[in-house]
């Protein structure tokens, strides 16, 4: 349980600013190694008895349209501090409190209520640690439900976001051991998935249902026209055409349904709070500031909110794997985000693994 605080404390919120003073604490240089200005970077202080000076402060960041706060660091009083930033969550109405675990100590964390996170699999691979993220962190959930977390594994390609999806959904789901999420089942993978270089959705459900026969894939995507070719050249997007047209062959042979109906946010809720998994095709625009087609894996849901996960993080802004694992968004702004252009189609993967049957029970 989160310590309770005695008795009120005086708390401000202000913006950080790179080579800002924090009263008189030091702090790491790692708040100011990077331009954290897209992530809304502030500083919750707690102001001492004399009113003016800071006897605690923390350096908070957050993606935008995502339902979260992210601690990097805190100075001073830590306990207080941590606590008005959760108090600060909660009046934004907020999902959840993440914590970077460069100098907290599991023992405290605990004690003001976050749980600790499974570390990244196969963290620093193109990376170093110190780039790729801490190598600890912990998570606060700040209303009903708490979502069981999946493997974090991230993409070490600028295209591997959704065969990476694709594994970690079936990892989540009992189908694939953490062991074998690597970077050769990552590569493996994509090559049975890729329309060069991306997935699009009919493909990705194709090499879904060739390597897991047992699971239920349903591929979503409401337009017949090709997709993710209005960035190529026309000579280049004649060849992918037939590639996506191919997939579309092969879903009928192998079975996987194409829903040419939009599917609604509603219906991804329903779905994982069936404990299906969700590949959702979205742009990292609004989050990142990269209008370019990603895939996500959705696999919970809080009162509010979708919880994701994404396998890129852009570490040049101080976004790291705490902001990509366990990911609450909005369903509004997942709803606009999954919204692609020209024809304002959705792309989405649904997979609903088969699971043996419970040892007392006879389902045959």
């Amino acid at each position: 349980m989160p310590i309770q605080q005695e008795t009120p404390v005086m708390s401000v919120v202000v913006p950080f600013e790179a080579g800002m003073p924090v009263g008189r604490h030091e702090v790491p240089k790692r708040w100011h190694a990077v331009d954290r200005s897209a992530h809304h970077p502030h500083i919750v202080a707690v102001v001492g008895d004399d009113g003016t000076e800071w006897t605690a402060a923390a350096l908070v960041t957050a993606r935008p349209q995502a339902a979260y706060l992210k601690i990097v660091d805190a100075v001073g009083d830590v306990r207080v501090v941590v606590a008005a930033v959760v108090d600060h969550a909660r009046r934004q109405g907020l999902a959840q409190v993440k914590w970077e675990g460069w100098t907290v100590s599991p023992e405290d964390a605990a004690a003001a209520g976050f749980t600790a996170l499974r570390p990244p699999l196969g963290q620093g691979v193109e990376q170093g640690e110190e780039t790729a993220g801490p190598t600890t962190g912990y998570v606060l959930w700040l209303g009903d439900g708490t979502p069981a977390p999946p493997p974090y594994y991230g993409q070490t390609t600028h295209f591997t976001c959704g065969a990476v999806t694709a594994l970690v959904a079936q990892t989540h789901a009992g189908q694939v051991s953490r062991e074998a999420l690597d970077r050769r089942a990552e590569l493996s993978f994509w090559r049975g998935a890729t329309n060069f270089p991306a997935c699009e959705p009919v493909g990705l459900g194709v090499a879904v249902r060739r390597a897991w026969p047992s699971s239920s894939v349903t591929v979503h995507l409401d337009t017949d026209r090709p997709v993710l070719l209005g960035h190529l050249p026309e000579h280049e997007q004649e060849w992918r055409a037939i590639l996506q047209r191919t997939s579309r062959t092969e879903a009928e042979q192998t079975g996987v349904p194409v829903d040419p109906d939009r599917l609604p946010m509603t219906a991804i809720r329903a779905a994982v709070e069936r404990r299906e998994h969700v590949l959702l095709l979205i742009s990292l625009d609004a989050m990142l500031g990269f209008d370019v087609p990603h895939w996500v894996l959705c696999h919970g849901a809080v009162p509010g909110a979708l919880v994701i996960d994404d396998p890129w993080a852009n570490t040049a802004t101080g976004d790291t794997w705490l902001d990509a694992h366990l990911l609450p968004v909005p369903d509004t702004a997942l709803d606009m985000m999954s919204t692609h252009a020209p024809d304002s189609f959705r792309g989405a993967v649904t997979i609903a693994s088969a699971r043996a049957p419970h040892p007392c029970c006879d389902c045959s």
